[in-house]
């Protein structure tokens, strides 16, 4: 299942940009001032916007496991089983689980799917603008206090690396490397399988992985998730626009699939729209079950919503799943 374009590019629908739109970046070449301007405006948005709501040196954009055992608390349904405090269980004979703080520097890596079905956008902003302020958000709020970032950019089937390091300078030189990947030639497939797999080798420390992308096409990528999640928390992070989900009522229409070149002539009757549209929810709930497997929680961010809000919210339910972090920790 891949994006489809109209023949003419995409569908007249952008207005005004909204204060809650991310910058645009046209086509991945951005220069100075104009880059560094829209980045700056990208941190700023993320550290006020969620100023209050996440807060912690070494929290993380979702709750998870750490090295240290630390305090024992009362099982609340969505807890993980394999946490469960056996000996506090038995003398209180009510299940508890034990929570474990995490090391206090958290390495996390992106891996960045800038795919040519996310050069595609029909509201607001482009689904490629939407993975760069995913990118932003996950970088800002992980940085600081001796945490790295590093990326894997998977642009085609070019798959750029960007060494894990710590510091300010390091984060925003991450995001500017990210934000100017050259859009792909059509008919450039991409491969997150393989952007996934590389995130294996050489073996890291334990830290936080993720994986931002429209999760469209073959969802083949399973396997190599499965062997990131035995070292790494994961968090998938899915950018979509409504017409990958829907399509309007705009009669005979030419759609163009980027990451082949082919074109095809449809006709939008109520039965094609009908179809489309279980088809595209059927393939939403197959990604969401597929990183669910993987140990993944799934963050939807979409070109017609609020972005950060989505962000904050997501955060916040998580937070409602794993109780209370833990101070100077990222529970």
């Amino acid at each position: 299942m891949t994006s489809g374009i109209p023949a003419g590019g995409a569908p007249g629908e952008r207005g005004d940009r909204p204060a809650s739109a991310p910058p645009s970046f046209e086509s991945g070449e951005l220069r100075d001032p104009r880059l560094t301007a829209a980045l700056r405006t990208l941190e700023l948005t993320v550290r006020r916007r969620l100023d209050g709501v996440l807060h912690g040196d070494h929290l993380g954009l979702i709750p998870g496991p750490g090295s240290e055992p630390g305090d024992a608390r009362e099982y609340q349904p969505g807890d993980d089983v394999r946490q469960m405090d056996w000996s506090v269980t038995a003398r209180t004979t009510h299940p508890h689980v034990r929570m474990s703080v995490a090391d206090r520097e958290l390495e996390t890596w992106l891996v960045v799917d800038l795919s040519a079905s996310l050069d595609f956008g029909t509201t607001v902003c482009e689904k490629r603008d939407l993975a760069v302020a995913a990118a932003a958000a996950i970088t800002y709020l992980t940085a600081g206090g001796g945490n790295r970032i590093g990326a894997l950019v998977a642009a085609g089937d070019r798959i750029t690396r960007i060494p894990a390091r710590s510091g300010q300078a390091h984060a925003r030189s991450v995001l500017r490397r990210i934000a100017t990947t050259p859009r792909q030639s059509e008919g450039t497939r991409g491969d997150l399988r393989a952007a996934i797999d590389a995130l294996r080798r050489p073996q890291r420390r334990r830290g936080m992985a993720v994986v931002i992308s429209d999760f469209l096409g073959p969802l083949d990528w399973e396997r190599e998730l499965r062997g990131v999640a035995a070292r790494h928390d994961l968090l998938g992070v899915e950018v979509l626009d409504p017409r990958d989900v829907t399509l309007p009522d705009i009669g005979h229409v030419v759609l163009r699939d980027p990451e082949t070149g082919r074109t095809r002539e449809f006709t939008t009757t109520p039965k094609l729209r009908a179809d489309f549209a279980v088809a595209a929810e059927q393939h939403r709930a197959d990604v969401e079950q597929t990183l669910r497997r993987c140990g993944a929680p799934l963050l939807t961010l979409r070109t017609d919503r609020d972005w950060i809000t989505d962000v904050a919210r997501f955060v916040v339910a998580r937070r409602h799943v794993f109780g209370t972090p833990t101070p100077g920790g990222r529970r």
